[in-house]
Parts: C-alpha cells; sequence; structure tokens
C-alpha cells in the first residue's frame, strides 16, 4: 500500500506541474491580451490627436487625414480580429486549466482514500495484536486459575 502512496504522491507532483504549465499559459494570453487593448486605447488616442490637428488646419491636413483616419479603421478591425481570436484562445486555455485543476483534485481525494484505508489496516493489524496479546492473558490467567 506504500508503494502506491508513493506513486499517488509522484502522479500529483507530475498534475500540480501540469497545473502550473496551464496557469502560466493562460497568464501569458492575459498579458498579450491586456498588450492588444492598451494598443488600441493608444491607437484610439493617436487618432483623436490627429483629429485634433485635422480640425485646427482642414484645408492642409485634411487629405492626410482623410488616409490617416482609413487606415486606422482597418488597423483597428485587424485588431479587433485578432482580439477576438485570443480570446476565444483564452477561453480554451481556461477550460484546460480547469481541466487539470478538476483532475489534480481527483488525484488528491484518491491519495486522500489511500491514506485512509491504510490508516484503517494499520488500526485493524494493531486490533489483532492486541486482540492476541489479551487473548494470551486471559489463557494465563485461566491455567494460573486452574493450578492454584
Amino acid at each position: 500500500m506504500a508503494k502506491k502512496s508513493q506513486e499517488i504522491k509522484t502522479l500529483i507532483r507530475v498534475q500540480s506541474w501540469s497545473v502550473d504549465e496551464q496557469r502560466r499559459m493562460l497568464n501569458q494570453l492575459l498579458d498579450r491580451e491586456q498588450q492588444l487593448i492598451e494598443d488600441g486605447h493608444r491607437m484610439d488616442r493617436q487618432l483623436i490627436a490627429e483629429q485634433q490637428v485635422a480640425a485646427k488646419d482642414p484645408a492642409l491636413a485634411g487629405f492626410a487625414y482623410v488616409a490617416y483616419a482609413r487606415n486606422h479603421g482597418v488597423k483597428r478591425t485587424n485588431l479587433n480580429t485578432i482580439l477576438t481570436a485570443l480570446r476565444t484562445e483564452i477561453e480554451l486555455q481556461r477550460e484546460a486549466l480547469a481541466e487539470a485543476y478538476r483532475e489534480l483534485k481527483v488525484l488528491e481525494e484518491v491519495k486522500k482514500n489511500w491514506l485512509k484505508a491504510e490508516q484503517a489496516e494499520e488500526a485493524r493489524r494493531e486490533q489483532i495484536d492486541l486482540d492476541e496479546i489479551a487473548q494470551t492473558l486471559h489463557r494465563r490467567h485461566q491455567a494460573e486459575a486452574a493450578e492454584a
């Protein structure tokens, strides 16, 4: 039974590493998402700044702004597409992390049950030993009483 306990400890350790790896991967994806969101905000702030410049001098900056705004729209659309794909990947990674965590919890529960079984077996053996000692003492007392 001790061998099983050691094997389950090894499985738990490996599964813990798997959970940690899934967590790291999820954090990388979340960091990437945050970077893309910040890039989008930076692009929007830059668009507002360009709008303000174009509003001050529409004749000079007007043509350049139209091209800039069109380019900004394309970049924003691309960014939104990337964000959508990344969010799908994040959701899949969350599911993978949840599954790895569930597997870890199952292994921990198995370990707990095996430990309980080991303790119950040890208690049973102890009780058998105590019963044997008590039976031997009882026989001695009966033998001594019969001799007296």
